[in-house]
């Protein structure tokens, strides 16, 4: 047995990649890993936290990159459309893959990477951190030990602001698709995907089922091609509903919660924060403790039986398939005109908010109602997608 450490390469270093530099330069440091290869499109340049060490292949070609360097454990940090070709060339050099969320843009993309990865022996951790949180386990602890009693539902709701600049942010920002491949931004698939996720992974603990129904109603508050609004439910196969509300235009910052309704009671996850609050208890309480994806993908690599990972692909298949129905619905309907509330600068950091946003949301929670099931005066009809095509695992 050796005692080198794993080579790590990052693909898409810019952006949200530098994050992911942050996590990797003190496992360099530590000696726990070995960067050997950093590639974006834009110049890569030092920052305090997350250095460019001597020796590492800086390129904006990741093939070249997978030549030279041969890494272990390469990190996936580009536009959605661009992982899975990527993806797959990375196990072809060899290599585990720590992909971000979304992993890929469709069911067919996700069949695709899971037969590769059976084909090449790798395996696959999806960026979902939040589920390597300790607060997420407790809650599943409890809703699968009986503390609320029978599950009858699940919800989530966050209310964040974006300005005009973060649509800005890229060629693919607030966009439908580039060059004919699905983008995937907008609330639902990009910044609040988190809020879907935790939810599918407390149903999946309850045995929920997978998703056989979606009910969709999307919005916007700017002339973009992509959700910054959302009301939705998820039917499982069980009967059990989970119930998305969020948006990018609220008035006041809701951080993210995950409500997990029972016939005992309700409890409350803020999953950006690992604050819990289960049934009888007054407030909120932190829960410390998460694990980091790739830390956990270096553990399995060591121990393959007896560290599982903490998001393999497999387990990002029912959110696959529900973003799947997210993206095949129309452009989102435009709210304007007095139901919005616009500051700043326009083009800069102006901000949009839907007026009563916020109660709107929270009472969708709740009451895990959709908008349009409500008197929300600029809500329409949901759209009705069965879903129902099997899914390949992966690893």
């Amino acid at each position: 047995m050796t005692n080198t450490p794993p080579r790590v390469a990052l693909i898409g270093a810019n952006g949200h990649g530098l994050w992911h530099r942050r996590q990797i330069a003190p496992l360099h440091a530590a000696g726990a890993v070995r960067l050997v290869g950093l590639v974006d499109v834009r110049p890569v340049t030092p920052a305090p936290d997350a250095p460019v060490p001597a020796g590492v292949e800086v390129s904006t070609d990741h093939r070249r990159m997978l030549e030279r360097t041969s890494p272990d454990v390469v990190v996936i940090c580009t536009p959605p459309y661009t992982h899975l070709p990527i993806a797959l060339d990375a196990l072809a050099a060899g290599a585990d893959l720590l992909l971000e969320k979304p992993p890929v843009v469709n069911l067919d993309e996700h069949r695709r990477l899971a037969e590769a990865l059976d084909r090449h022996g790798r395996v696959c951790q999806v960026g979902f951190q939040a589920l390597g949180s300790a607060a997420l386990a407790e809650l599943t602890r409890a809703a699968t030990d009986g503390r609320l009693g029978t599950v009858t539902g699940i919800s989530t709701v966050a209310a964040w602001q974006r300005d005009d600049a973060y649509y800005q942010r890229s060629p693919w920002a607030g966009r439908r698709s580039v060059d004919g491949r699905p983008s995937l931004d907008g609330a639902l698939a990009n910044p609040l995907a988190h809020a879907t996720m935790q939810c599918l992974a407390v149903a999946g603990a309850v045995g929920g089922g997978r998703p056989v129904l979606v009910e969709l109603e999307r919005y916007r508050v700017r002339p973009i091609e992509v959700d910054d609004t959302a009301s939705m439910r998820i039917t499982l196969d069980s009967g059990l509903s989970i119930v998305v509300a969020v948006t990018l235009a609220g008035e006041d910052f809701i951080a993210g919660e995950v409500l997990v309704h029972g016939t005992a009671g309700t409890a409350v996850l803020e999953y950006p924060t690992d604050r819990l609050r289960l049934p009888g208890e007054a407030a909120m309480r932190l829960v410390p403790g998460r694990t980091g994806l790739l830390q956990n993908l270096l553990a399995h690599r060591r121990d393959p039986a007896g560290v599982p990972l903490i998001a393999p692909l497999a387990r990002t298949a029912p959110f696959t398939e529900v973003l799947e129905a997210v993206q095949a619905a129309p452009v989102p309907r435009l709210v304007d005109g007095a139901h919005v509330v616009a500051s700043g600068v326009a083009g800069a950091d102006r901000v949009v908010t839907i007026s009563g946003i916020n109660e709107i949301v929270r009472r969708s929670a709740v009451e895990l109602s959709l908008f349009a099931e409500r008197e929300v005066p600029w809500a329409v009809r949901p759209q009705r997608i069965r879903l129902g095509r099997e899914v390949t695992a992966g690893g």
